[in-house]
């Protein structure tokens, strides 16, 4: 049996090298402010790699996408162990673009501080008056550079995603910043559309994309999951204050009301926190995971 080991590992996600394209495996890992916590939440990366199955499937009118499996059976046997089941993701090999596509459709978390301060969300002027939590007339595109752990991703407004896609790509940087933040917005609403109607308002999410042999854009990493989201159940929504989340809200929570944790969690946390994904799998997908 072929062994592998992971060429690239991120907070919670490892990837592997199978030739003529990648694995992709998420793991149960967590992160929080940039740390990865020093607690795994059992099956959080089947979950992840489920619910990105569904978004790439429902999302396929929109844009393509880097996804081949995520059948354990497709997979090289070094991954059909119980440890991968599920987990795993059998992607097409691109060249990454060096940002995070980030879409906020209602304000809260950073943007709401910034708000407060400035009218504005990175740099992006909004009208007068919304309140915390409160659905933002349009959504809105707001990137970022990708940082290295450890490191903070930082927000640049949209005619510097132009001057980054530029120096990686010359003579593409409009289109390819155009075209992401376009695909980035479609695939939110039709997403956001979707999730509203099964009791789930995206507030805010972030997509990566990469590009193909033929230079096209294709959608790719993980899709609108508890990690890279923030879920708000529809039950209980109200605009003025913050939101009860089935995403990783409720860890950051805990960590800001006990700064002396050290990045550890206790049990009961970790069992709510997988009841949080393991709810949003369900009205999400209409399936008990």
């Amino acid at each position: 049996m072929q062994e592998f080991k992971p060429f690239k590992a991120g907070k919670v996600r490892e990837i592997y090298d199978n030739g003529d394209n990648l694995i992709m495996v998420a793991t149960d890992r967590i992160s929080a402010f940039d740390h990865i916590l020093k607690n795994d939440i059992v099956d959080k990366g089947a979950i992840l790699t489920q619910i990105s199955k569904f978004w790439f499937d429902l999302t396929e009118d929109i844009v393509s996408n880097h996804l081949i499996s995520v059948d354990n059976d497709d997979m090289p046997e070094f991954f059909r162990s119980e440890k991968f089941a599920r987990r795993c993701t059998m992607c097409r090999k691109l060249d990454m673009l060096p940002l995070e596509c980030i879409v906020r459709g209602y304000i809260t978390g950073s943007g709401w501080a910034s708000y407060q301060k400035t009218g504005e969300v990175c740099g992006i002027k909004l009208p007068e008056g919304l309140r915390e939590s409160e659905k933002l007339p349009e959504a809105i595109y707001t990137p970022s550079t990708k940082a290295e752990i450890g490191d903070h991703d930082e927000n640049i407004s949209y005619e510097k995603s132009v001057e980054v896609l530029e120096k990686a790509y010359p003579g593409r940087g409009e289109e390819l910043a155009q075209k992401a933040k376009e695909l980035t917005l479609a695939v939110y609403k039709k997403c956001a559309d979707y999730a509203l109607e099964r009791g789930i308002i995206i507030a805010d999410t972030k997509f990566e994309f990469g590009l193909d042999e033929e230079g096209n854009v294709v959608l790719a990493d993980e899709v609108l999951t508890p990690d890279s989201s923030r879920f708000w159940p529809v039950e209980g929504y109200e605009v003025g204050k913050s939101q009860p989340s089935y995403d990783k809200q409720f860890v950051r929570d805990w960590l800001k009301a006990n700064p002396d944790s050290d990045y550890k969690l206790p049990d009961d946390v970790i069992d709510k926190t997988i009841e949080k994904y393991k709810e949003a799998y369900k009205l999400l997908t209409g399936k008990d995971f």
